[in-house]
């Protein structure tokens, strides 16, 4: 298809390149530079849309990311087709399959549009009053049938076959807009040295100087000021300049989120390059110059396609070389819109000037109309057309009163009803907004974080005024305050006649003046909700959906708040605004997941000895974000032969084990026992350097948080371990207290989970398999207890060695540093082959402790459990002041004789491996609902003990220990007696060496 809009000359385009894509199947050419939205002006086409709600044709509004209309589903080729993508933002590229939304079956001829005959009846808040009878309605027919219609594009359903990427960085300053003020603030931020980051969400940075043919600054155009500025920007190492990037959060501690398009604009993008790349920044100070959007003006019938923004027409004249009508008309209410009037005239486009304001409000800007005729103190009381407007209904307006209608013949009118600064990244750190009545609008107020605004956004509209607020706020960023004049010509046209709904002489219940021109909201519907008793804004903007598009309400928001402003004869700032929440623009789930997708979905750590177990054929299991070994099958067993095998071996021999997994923390610092003391509440300050001590971690309400063994290395150092799936939190829980609670003890926290790897022999012959390798440690029984640590080498590598056992059995466990892992544990296999060494997992590693009644935080406990529900309560310290946990256990509800304890149960058929998570009851005859008395915990077959054996938490389970009680099963109830939760050497004499405790027949 022709450009037979496309200018002759004029532009940033680059008109040696012409490409083409294809739109509902058509090709249409276009230029380097070009947007869908400019191509598709420069051919011609006015109707790109439709409407959510009544399907009315709708084309493009703006030429930024305010665009609501025109939205489309871009096809990139296999597996790269996304929906709702703005026409005004993504950049033409050839061999693009782009189709519009919303419609069928066709964009032209879409039966949708019944809707709008029935625009009467599908007033605001239609759904919620009219699909609540009957109820059984409700899933046969309403929800089915709304869920059908609701959305615009259709998701995908074949995979992303993109890739994307996150990176993290660091600044001094971070710059977020590159117009005017963005460009000044980042020029007087970086003149220093520091750290700058200038991040502007078009492909080209430069902003409304990119569209500005007339303004000079300090005697250079407005473009060759932007190029030069650049380059300047360009050339200094400590700036970083991100184009297509979107800053679509700031958050806490100035930590701003950012979208990078890094492919989209490339028709055969690099392979290796990601599509987008998400950027965190932490910044030590941020300059927001987002700009300000353009308000549309409220009248009947303004969504017809072919009524723009006035800002916009200009933008596409100027920058794209696009007339997107041969006879213009611009209505506006404000002094802008005349400088977008005399560039379209000067392109030598039939304009017209529709000013409701009378001849004496008009300012200097009527210097900029030379040659166009302005029709002062005229109102527009509609539109004509179909699928393109053709014509603006405009009266004379005195006095409060509508004269003659009269119809401009036009095929494009550019609307201006002023400005709203950009204030959503602004609002979403937290800062105050301020509102001032002579721009009408909010503007940044307080800043809560280190942030400042600059040039429109904060509501300064002033060019020269611009380029000085925003090297001001870039130098004082940059801690170098200073100022910088700016001579710029010719004087910027601001001010505008706010202006809610444009007068009209007409039925005020008929007329449809838009305000979201994606949701289909009207001035009557706003006022209609207020009229239901929705005053709060927040409850206008649900009731009616404005300002709940995809553009956020950007073009609406500011209008429907005087409205309501208006009807409720309160000032807008009594009213208030509402929430500007995250994302600014719409931000891919390919951008924010980044490389999480398949398997790295869910992240996966590997301990050191990962690849040895894959080599010897273990079969693995997830433990939190661990693969861990779950156990060793030789040819012909299933888990359960397996772990029989190794759970013997073990008892009658020897086992290795790998345990790095166990989460570790060093705790170092002059007031390390102290903290230890405060931290746990058994008692650490008698401790001596060399021994082993098991902790309890309890919250404040009492309950068990974690558990681990704890090495005192030395008076000021403690090496600290935790449960596998519990090493984050314990050290966050540390680090809490240490920085909020305690701040006066000088004590430092570092995680070692990674530096040390864990290897633990247990069985009776370990020390034998270990002593031919240790140097500097006397492995005796006296010189070596259970509970202690030594420090020496083992193959000659550092070791901090335990003498520790979760199996019961003789037991050490060997710390060395990650990366000698490998090595002594093939050491300790090959030497071990004599003694019967056997490679076990975390299934036997679990029948082990169970037999001998060691617990498992997270499987013996749930949240609600106490150190003395598990027979513990000796480890809680009657003589400290005070510890984590100590006031919450003194409750009287923490001594009820009929909480939940820790008992063992054994099936009374000997055979019965109850399953975990089983209720308890007392009596299978009592009505329903039943009485559950708890649940089991643990249950597991014991190969040492040939019968199954389980753990449980009991109502009052320590006295009911001798009775029966009974188990749900699948097939109904099974007999189980109550005993005490060690099944295994209750003397714990094989500890320490000893095979008096019998393995059992």
């Amino acid at each position: 298809m022709a450009q037979e809009f496309r200018l002759p000359v004029g532009g940033r385009i680059d008109r040696a390149k012409p490409l083409a894509f294809t739109f509902n199947g058509r090709t249409i050419e276009g230029y380097a530079g070009d947007t869908l939205a400019s191509a598709l002006l420069a051919s011609g086409i006015r109707l790109m849309g439709r409407s959510f709600k009544y399907h009315r044709p709708r084309g493009v509004l703006a030429h930024g990311a305010d665009e609501p209309n025109a939205l489309f589903n871009v096809d990139r080729g296999s597996g790269r087709a996304d929906p709702n993508n703005r026409a005004t933002v993504v950049e033409a590229v050839a061999g693009l399959k782009v189709s519009s939304q919303n419609h069928w079956p066709s964009l032209e001829h879409d039966i949708g549009q019944v809707n709008d005959l029935l625009a009467p009846v599908l007033t605001a808040g239609f759904y919620y009053k009219t699909f609540m009878w009957p109820r059984s309605f409700w899933d046969k027919l309403y929800e089915p049938a709304i869920r059908a219609a609701a959305g615009l594009g259709l998701a995908p359903e074949v995979p992303d076959a993109d890739r994307y990427v996150h990176r993290n960085a660091h600044c001094d300053v971070l710059v977020v807009g590159a117009g005017p003020a963005g460009l000044s603030a980042a020029l007087a931020a970086s003149a220093g040295g520091k750290r700058v980051i200038l991040a502007d969400e078009q492909a080209e940075m430069g902003g409304s100087l990119l569209a500005d043919l007339t303004s000079t600054i300090d005697g250079q155009t407005a473009p060759a000021f932007v190029s030069d500025t650049l380059t300047t920007l360009a050339g200094r190492p400590n700036v970083t300049l991100l184009p297509r990037t979107t800053a679509f959060g700031y958050y806490n501690h100035n930590h701003v989120g950012l979208t990078e398009r890094v492919t989209d604009h490339l028709a055969a993008p690099d392979p290796r390059l990601p599509r987008e790349r998400l950027w965190q920044v932490r910044a030590g100070e941020v300059v927001l110059a987002t700009g300000a959007h353009e308000r549309p003006l409220a009248f009947a019938d303004n969504d017809r396609p072919g009524i723009l923004l006035a800002e916009s027409v200009r933008t596409y004249v100027n920058r794209y070389g696009v007339a997107p009508g041969r006879r213009i008309v611009f209505a506006t209410t404000g002094a802008s819109a005349y400088r977008a009037a005399a560039d379209a005239k000067a392109a030598g486009l039939d304009v017209t000037l529709v000013d409701l304001r009378s001849e004496a409000e008009i300012g200097p800007e009527r210097a900029h109309a030379s040659g166009i005729e302005i029709m002062a103190g005229y109102t527009i009381v509609g539109s004509t057309g179909g699928k393109a407007v053709t014509g603006l209904i405009v009266a004379p307006f005195s006095a409060g009163r509508v004269g003659a209608h009269r119809t401009l013949a036009c095929d494009c009118v550019g609307m201006s009803g002023g400005w709203t600064p950009a204030v959503h990244l602004f609002s979403q750190s937290r800062g105050k907004l301020a509102f001032r009545a002579e721009i009408d609008a909010f503007v940044p107020g307080n800043s809560v974080q280190k942030e400042r605004s600059a040039g429109a956004c904060k509501g300064t509209y002033g060019l020269a005024e611009i380029l000085a607020e925003g090297w001001a706020a870039g130098a004082d960023a940059a801690g170098a305050p200073s100022s910088h004049a700016f001579a710029t010509t010719p004087a910027t046209p601001t001010g505008f006649k706010p202006a809610r709904v444009l007068p009209t002489d007409a039925d005020p219940k008929t007329v449809r003046a838009f305000l979201d021109f994606q949701n289909d909201v009207t001035a009557k519907d706003i006022g209609l909700a207020v009229r239901e008793g929705f005053e709060s804004v927040e409850h206008v903007k649900r009731y009616t959906t404005n300002g709940m598009a995809t553009d956020q309400g950007k073009s609406s928001n500011m209008a429907a708040l005087g409205l309501v402003s208006e009807i409720l004869a309160k000032d807008i700032p009594q009213v208030g605004t509402t929430t500007f929440r995250p994302p600014y623009t719409p931000v891919t789930f390919g951008a924010i997941v980044g490389a999480a997708r398949g398997a790295t979905f869910d992240p996966i750590r590997t301990a050191p000895l990962h690849d040895w177990a894959v080599e010897h054929g273990a079969t693995f299991e997830n433990v939190a974000l661990w693969r861990r070994a779950w156990y060793f099958p030789k040819p012909g067993e299933d888990m359960h032969a397996a772990v029989a095998r190794e759970c013997r071996a073990v008892r009658a021999g020897v086992g290795i084990f790998d345990a790095s997994t166990l989460g570790k923390i060093e705790v170092v610092g002059p007031d390390a026992a102290e903290f230890m003391n405060r931290i746990y509440p058994n008692a650490w300050l008698k401790l001596e350097p060399g021994r082993c001590r098991y902790g309890l971690m309890l919250k404040e309400d009492g309950f068990v948080f974690d558990d681990g063994v704890v090495a005192r290395m030395a008076p000021d150092r403690f090496h600290v371990t935790t449960t596998t799936g519990g090493a984050p939190r314990v050290l966050a829980h540390m680090e809490d207290y240490l920085q909020t609670e305690w701040p006066d003890l000088d004590v430092f926290l570092t995680s070692i989970t990674e530096e040390w790897a864990v290897i633990a022999l247990q069985g009776p012959r370990a020390r034998e398999v270990l002593a031919p390798f240790v140097v500097g440690i006397d492995l005796s029984a006296d010189a070596f207890p259970h509970m202690a640590v030594r420090e020496g080498t083992i193959l000659g590598v550092p070791t901090r060695l335990m003498r520790v056992s979760f199996t019961g059995e003789l037991g050490f466990e060997i710390n060395v540093p990650a990366d000698f892992a490998r090595a002594v544990w093939e050491a300790l296999c090959d030497h071990g082959q004599r003694s019967g060494i056997t490679p076990y997992g975390t299934e036997t590693m679990h029948v082990l402790r169970a037999e001998r009644g060691f617990i498992i935080v997270g499987q013996e406990t749930d949240g609600t459990v106490t150190p003395d529900d598990l027979g513990l309560s000796g480890m809680v310290s009657k003589l400290k002041a005070d510890f984590i946990g100590k006031r919450s256990l003194g409750r009287p509800d923490m001594a009820l004789a009929d909480r939940k304890q820790l008992v063992g149960l054994l099936s009374a058929d000997g055979r019965t491996v109850l399953e975990e998570g089983a209720q308890i009851v007392a009596d299978t005859a009592q009505p329903l609902p039943m009485k559950m008395l708890g649940h089991v915990t643990s249950s597991y077959p014991s190969p040492t003990l040939r019968h199954p054996v389980a753990l449980a938490l009991v109502s009052g389970g320590r006295a009911r220990i001798g009775e029966t009680l009974h188990a749900t099963t699948p097939a109904g109830f099974t007999a189980v007696k109550v005993v005490a939760p060690v099944f295994f050497d209750p003397e714990g004499r094989r500890v320490n060496g000893s095979l008096e405790g019998a393995i059992h027949a």
